[in-house]
C-alpha cells in the first residue's frame, strides 16, 4: 500500500507540474518501468531466481526489460523530438500491467487439448 500511494503521488505531482510549468518550457513526464534485471537488485532481492521466473511467465513479451530500454525512453523525453510531450505517463513493462487486468488470465495455462475439449463443449450448446 505505501509504495502504491507514493507512485500515485508522483504521477499526480508530475501532471500538476506539467500543467503549471509547461508555459515556461518545462516538461514533466513519468516512466513506469516493469521488472528490470540488474545485478545489484536481483542478487539481493532474488538470489534464487524464483521471482525472475515468475515475472517472465507473467509478462506477455516473455522477458524482463533492460536498463538500456528505460534509458532510451528517458533520452527521448529529454530530446527535442519530445518537445510537445508533457504530462505523459509511459508504462514500460512488456505488457505486464494490462495482462493482469483480466478475470481469466489463468486461461493461458490451458493446454491445446483442454482448449479442444472446451471448444467442443461450447459448440454443443444452443446458440453457438
Amino acid at each position: 500500500m505505501p509504495s502504491a500511494s507514493a507512485k500515485a503521488g508522483v504521477e499526480a505531482m508530475s501532471k500538476s507540474l506539467a500543467a503549471e510549468w509547461g508555459k515556461y518550457g518545462m516538461r514533466f513526464n513519468v516512466i513506469q518501468p516493469g521488472p528490470i534485471k540488474t545485478k545489484g537488485a536481483f542478487s539481493r532481492l532474488d538470489p534464487t531466481g524464483a521471482f525472475e521466473k515468475m515475472s517472465v511467465e507473467r509478462i506477455p513479451c516473455g522477458r524482463l526489460g533492460t536498463v538500456e530500454e528505460i534509458a532510451n525512453l528517458a533520452v527521448y523525453f529529454c530530446s527535442d523530438y519530445a518537445s510537445w510531450v508533457n504530462g505523459a505517463v509511459i508504462r514500460m513493462d512488456g505488457g505486464e500491467y494490462v495482462s493482469m487486468a483480466g478475470e481469466f488470465n489463468e486461461l493461458k495455462k490451458v493446454t491445446k487439448e483442454q482448449w479442444d475439449v472446451m471448444e467442443a463443449m461450447i459448440r454443443k450448446t444452443k446458440g453457438s
